[in-house]
């Protein structure tokens, strides 16, 4: 059956009985995208129909078609009016590769997003800050350490929390957040103690950052943990203090926490090593021991879903072997495994893409954990650049 569409004001419309027949009374033995007769340079959608109507007809065709037939077509993707979901891109803060013959003070981390029907990298609009955003990852004078940017996923933002400057201080005095809908940055609100090597995760449209080190290790500063709600008005974003950490053991490294079925759970070591791990429960305010099970499985990266599924992935930087987490049986079950997944740094988890930041940061694999079996394939970034910070939002809105 022909999939049909209501519209108020208008009767019902086949969008394929009415491609069909323009093709058949204007260009019977032309191409279907030439029988459309849309111009490469023409704003019409579809002839003979105002461009709203148009643009409901066009909702169920695949987003592929959509993207290839004509530029009236594909610039409806990427825009706010399109009466449909946006598609997903991959977002990526970039750093220069460590080449030699690169002045590290002069590098500066980038922002970019990938979009997978054109499969190409556009670069973010730089944030309208004074002075302007410079992000330290390698340094002249510590050549086998890098220094974290971390970031989050947080209501469709893309939420940049704590870094470092060339001066090694602090580089933020607030968040900064890209919002792909209006292709801008704004500011969050200030920092009660601009901080770096901190723990920072987010559940439920809510910033969590606890522990880390100021522009001097402070013990207080430390054991602190503080939230920040993004469900609010932007006038009412406010940080408020949360229950203390038991200790100060988790400033010692940049921690990404992950938010799990009403808990930010947490290890204070990465990878496949022995450590220490604690949950909190963000309903009672309480923090616990993290069950044996979690801990036992946290063999390296890890994340989980932020739109209400409540799944929660790792990869065995060892192994490469990719696992989704039972917390009823307190098990990790295997998804699948990899070659390419080891010494995987950081993933990303969205709408069934377990996406993984691999190869020392110069490779993503994308799994697809839906199919089965899971499918894979890799995504490059840009020449000279590796991934040290990996999201999964709306594509960029090009209104």
């Amino acid at each position: 059956m022909h999939e049909t569409h209501t519209i108020r004001g208008y009767k019902k419309i086949n969008i394929q009985y009415y491609l069909q027949s323009q093709s058949m009374s204007n260009h019977s033995k032309q191409t279907k995208k030439q029988s459309i007769n849309i111009q490469e340079d023409d704003n019409t959608l579809l002839p003979g129909l105002p461009n709203d109507l148009a643009s409901i007809c066009l909702v169920s065709l695949p987003t592929t078609l959509l993207f290839s037939v004509c530029r009236a077509w594909r610039r409806l993707l990427y825009s706010s009016s399109f009466p449909r979901p946006p598609f997903y891109s991959l977002y990526a803060s970039l750093s220069p590769l460590p080449y030699p013959t690169n002045n590290s003070m002069s590098n500066s981390v980038q922002f970019h997003s990938f979009d997978p029907f054109s499969y190409k990298w556009q670069t973010l609009p730089l944030p309208s800050i004074n002075p302007p955003l410079h992000l330290l990852h390698h340094h002249p004078s510590f050549i086998s350490r890098n220094f974290p940017v971390q970031s989050l996923t947080v209501a469709n933002h893309l939420v940049l929390i704590a870094g470092e400057t060339h001066h090694l201080v602090p580089a933020l005095t607030r968040p900064l957040l890209f919002h792909p809908e209006s292709n801008r940055w704004l500011f969050g609100p200030k920092f009660t103690v601009p901080r770096r090597w901190c723990v920072t995760g987010a559940f439920n449209n809510t910033v969590y950052l606890a522990s880390g080190v100021g522009l001097n290790f402070d013990g207080d500063v430390a054991r602190s943990m503080e939230k920040w709600d993004m469900n609010g008005d932007k006038e009412n974003w406010k940080w408020e203090k949360m229950a203390e950490l038991r200790d100060g053991r988790f400033s010692r490294e940049a921690v990404e926490a992950v938010g799990y079925k009403g808990k930010i759970c947490m290890v204070n070591v990465k990878g496949n090593a022995p450590k220490d791990g604690w949950v909190y429960d963000v309903e009672k305010m309480t923090w616990e021991n993290m069950p044996i099970g979690m801990i036992a499985g946290w063999t390296g990266a890890a994340a989980a879903t932020v739109d209400g599924e409540e799944l929660m992935y790792v990869v065995d930087e060892t192994t490469g072997r990719l696992s989704e987490y039972d917390g009823e049986k307190d098990i990790w079950k295997m998804v699948t495994e990899l070659a390419e997944l080891k010494g995987a740094e950081q993933m990303s988890v969205r709408r069934g893409r377990v996406c993984v930041v691999c190869a020392n940061g110069e490779k993503i694999m994308v799994i697809d954990v839906v199919a089965i079996p899971a499918r894979f394939w890799v995504v490059e970034p840009p020449s000279g650049l590796k991934v040290v910070g990996l999201h999964i939002l709306p594509r960029i809105c090009k209104d």
